[in-house]
């Protein structure tokens, strides 16, 4: 069972979270809240497995918190539910330990979908928001390969685990698109995070976009 807790200073939006997980199976809602100085505690009590939190909270804003809740409780990962999009809000969360990002108009599949992603230690965020993060990159990246790297040598299963890893499918999915097991997909995904020196699953992403490596 996926336990869940809420964060957002909207009580209908709450309740409409409230009513969509309680016709899942494997997740319980905890626990809710709707102001930043309350969160703290109530993951305290509660030590959820997901904290769902809205960036606009009252008294503590969710960007502070996300760092908080990071460092203080790292058992729980934060699943962020907001309504912005902006880079900025996007790349602070997310920096402060945020592990996902989706928008409050996403539909019940979506939502499930990013609390099972989050509960089994990945990262997930909505196409918008990785729209904005694949923007941030670009921008930054050099029209050509970067002389200072190398690229290493990626062999021909690898890059099809790099594609599908860029396309946000998760362990499972790519585990049954390319029908091998989860834990072989894991030990390329070390093999692949190991040859282009990052440190996640994010940093796979960026490396392969700065440098065109599924070209």
């Amino acid at each position: 069972m996926i336990k869940v807790c809420i964060a957002d200073d909207h009580a209908m939006f709450v309740d409409g979270i409230e009513s969509i997980l309680k016709m899942e199976a494997g997740i319980q809602l905890t626990d809710k809240c709707y102001s930043g100085s309350e969160v703290e505690d109530m993951v305290a009590r509660n030590s959820p497995d997901v904290l769902l939190l809205d960036i606009n909270l009252p008294e503590i804003n969710g960007i502070d918190l996300s760092k908080t809740i990071t460092a203080s409780f790292p058992q729980t990962k934060i699943l962020v539910l907001s309504m912005y999009n902006e880079e900025s809000f996007v790349t602070e969360v997310l920096k402060n330990g945020a592990k996902g990002y989706i928008l409050k108009n996403t539909d019940r599949t979506e939502l499930v979908k990013a609390i099972e992603t989050l509960a089994i230690g990945e990262s997930y965020y909505s196409k918008e928001v990785t729209d904005v993060l694949m923007n941030k990159i670009l921008k930054k990246s050099p029209a050509k390969k970067s002389n200072s790297f190398l690229v290493p040598k990626i062999s021909r299963r690898e890059k099809e685990i790099l594609a599908l890893i860029v396309k946000e499918h998760t362990t499972q999915e790519i585990a049954d698109t390319l029908f091998i097991s989860q834990k072989t997909v894991e030990s390329h995904r070390s093999n692949l995070i190991s040859k282009l020196n990052v440190r996640n699953t994010a940093g796979l992403v960026r490396a392969t976009i700065e440098h065109r490596l599924l070209d």
